[in-house]
């Protein structure tokens, strides 16, 4: 090939087109790298002003411009979890832990994010085995534990779920006897249901030595009893509950009452609705009281019971019962049908528990809320009762 002389003028050309671009890229990357902050600033101001749609959108910004964000990764993915967009914020979590240069540490906390993901989205077993595998990370080992103590809960693998508190009480020092109590309870309920009373009363002792005043605990002792033919030992235990927990008492009072009076104790049960409804008035046990007296002394004991009842402590319930009796007193009376059903439906509402901690409502009691999975957060009184007091 020969020498072209022109080959020596295109020589300052290139130098040229080689230096703009090195400046150009240079620009480029200083550009990108302000870029970033005034997106950073940007979303933070938006978050501040409630507008997480928004700076949702500029984080995201900031995320293209500089990959290796790794603690905004994390505050994005939590921003995704808390608004329920659980598979964004796992796509997040799931490319930190591709990225082959992510420190140990880092790995792991990344881990734990993930698992929080699949938790808050239901998908159970993927959330088992992401704190299944963070329980020999130091770190994380306690979070781990308490994750997969709910995880247990839902899955209802009481063993596991027993295991894991007593792990959490002896290394983390806290405190889980009502929830191990409540644990043991329901593997006795599984005993029961099976027809094994003899593993189901090892239960309820278990239950008992984790919290001595458990209260279902004691409820199950009598159930237990009366199925064995104990009913003396059933009273026993159901009377427990009414002398040492009252507020519970209109839990236990129809199967106490039955008992009672399958003993031929009936004046024995009556002392003990009327002394029930003096000393701890409720609308459960105005009810039972009301059903208990009619059936045993007639409708005109029952009456007289509601309106003594109801002077002390008015409620729609009592009037609703006292208007069912005057009902069928009274002939073909429309207006007083009329009044019946409106406060019928009005105490149905207000005939629910709630709980105290999110403030989940149920006609049915609850020992563990289906709303926050709190043991123990529903008082046993009505709606009624607690807006009142």
């Amino acid at each position: 090939m020969e020498f072209e002389p022109w080959y020596l003028s295109a020589l300052p050309v290139l130098f040229a087109v080689g230096w703009w671009a090195r400046g150009h890229e240079a620009r480029v990357r200083a550009a990108d790298q302000g870029a970033a902050p005034r997106s950073l600033f940007r979303g933070l101001q938006l978050l501040l002003s409630d507008q997480p749609d928004r700076a949702i959108d500029a984080f995201i910004e900031v995320v293209k411009l500089d990959p290796e964000t790794i603690e905004l990764h994390y505050a994005l993915g939590s921003l995704f979890r808390r608004r329920g967009e659980i598979d964004r914020a796992v796509r997040i979590h799931n490319y930190l832990l591709s990225r082959a240069d992510l420190p140990a540490a880092e790995r792991a906390n990344a881990l734990a994010e993930l698992g929080q993901d699949y938790l808050n989205g239901g998908m159970i077993d993927r959330a088992e085995n992401a704190f299944g595998r963070l329980l020999d990370e130091r770190e994380h080992r306690f979070e781990a534990l308490r994750a997969l103590l709910r995880v247990y809960q839902m899955e209802r693998e009481w063993a596991r779920a027993i295991e894991c508190a007593r792990q959490l009480e002896s290394e983390a020092g806290e405190t889980h006897k009502v929830a191990t109590a409540h644990f043991h309870c329901e593997l006795a309920e599984q005993a029961i249901a099976a027809g094994d009373l003899d593993r189901a009363w090892e239960q309820v002792q278990l239950a008992l030595q984790a919290h001595r005043k458990s209260v279902r605990a004691a409820m199950l002792a009598g159930d237990i009893a009366l199925r064995r033919s104990r009913r003396p030992d059933a009273i026993a235990h159901w009377l427990r509950i009414v002398a040492e927990a009252p507020e519970y008492a209109p839990l236990v009072m129809d199967r106490l009452m039955a008992a009672l009076d399958a003993q031929e104790r009936r004046a024995e049960a009556v002392a003990l609705l009327r002394r029930s409804l003096l000393e701890h008035p409720s609308i459960d046990s105005l009810d039972q009281g009301y059903r208990w007296i009619g059936q045993w002394e007639g409708a005109a004991a029952a009456e007289t019971l509601l309106r003594e009842e109801l002077k002390r402590h008015p409620s729609l319930l009592g009037f609703e019962r006292l208007l069912a009796l005057r009902s069928g007193q009274v002939q073909a009376d429309p207006e007083l049908a009329l009044l019946r059903g409106l406060i019928q439906g009005q105490a149905q509402k207000l005939a629910r528990y709630r709980c105290s901690q999110c403030g989940f409502r149920s006609r049915e009691f609850y020992w563990n809320c289906p709303g926050c999975t709190n043991w123990d957060s529903y008082p046993p009184r009505r709606i009624e009762e607690l807006e009142v007091t």
